[in-house]
């Protein structure tokens, strides 16, 4: 397949929020995309409108990445469709609002699953080729909330933590070769985020400043191009990512828990 530009950008949960900033955000920048999400319509909705604005080839593939093998499936259609893959912008996830005992168990593993192992399944299958060609760039979306424990989004704050940390990791291990891993540490942003977390009646979002998705996907693509591990949007978020590991733990989760209660 030949690349129209700055070569080809995949990016999941990309029909709202942050997803769809970075796929627009891509195409403005010349890469051709390959746009995962779980509405066909939506995706469609979504090619047309970029068809429209940039002339750039735009891949669309359905999918639920909470499924087991999700990450295969995505990765199957890119090799059939002879596509390479330069950057990858994990972006899919959502969260839950609750005590741990009263989650539903099945909505709690769902999260897992796409928070972590399909962020995980597609950055290990997609990585080799981007080592091969000495060159990729990966964005994970994690959070502020990766810095600290969340009681009663307990899963939620775990699983980001995780994407930190892997991100991390993950960047260390590919120094010089020509590979970036970003993690994207928003705080709460506009993106519908509470509505699916069934979050409206939390704190974290009456009391905090909430960020523009346009904003907080803007600084994210402009840290993956500038090759930088850590993408905190605004200057108290900063402050809190900064001081939160450094904080007893108990005093964070009673904190955590008073805001979001």
């Amino acid at each position: 397949m030949m690349q129209t530009g700055n070569g080809t950008a995949l990016i999941t949960g990309a029909t709202g929020g942050l997803g769809r900033e970075f796929a627009m955000l891509a195409a403005a920048d010349g890469c051709d995309l390959v746009l995962i999400a779980r509405s066909e319509s939506a995706l469609a909705d979504l090619r047309a409108e970029i068809g429209k604005k940039f002339p750039v080839r735009c891949y669309i593939l359905p999918c639920d990445l909470s499924y087991p093998g999700a990450a295969q499936y995505v990765f199957g259609f890119v090799r059939e469709e002879g596509i390479r893959v330069d950057i990858l912008i994990n972006n899919a996830g959502f969260g839950d609002f609750g005590p741990v005992a009263e989650s539903d168990l099945a909505r709690l593993e769902q999260m897992m699953q796409v928070n972590m192992a399909a962020l995980v399944g597609l950055t290990r299958l997609l990585l080799p080729s981007m080592l091969a060609h000495g060159y990729g760039r990966i964005l994970n979306v994690a959070s502020l909330a990766a810095f600290q424990p969340g009681p009663l989004m307990a899963v939620y704050y775990a699983s980001k933590a995780f994407v930190l940390s892997f991100s991390e990791a993950l960047a260390f291990e590919c120094r010089g070769t020509g590979v970036t891993v970003t993690a994207l540490c928003p705080g709460p942003t506009r993106t519908g985020f509470e509505k699916n977390a069934r979050a409206e009646q939390s704190g974290l979002f009456h009391r905090l400043p909430v960020q523009e998705a346009a904003a907080v996907a803007a600084y994210g693509y402009k840290r993956l191009r500038r090759k930088k591990l850590l993408a905190v949007p605004g200057a108290r978020n900063k402050l809190l990512a900064f001081l939160s590991p450094r904080a007893p733990r108990s005093l964070v989760c009673r904190m955590v828990f008073r805001i979001q209660k």
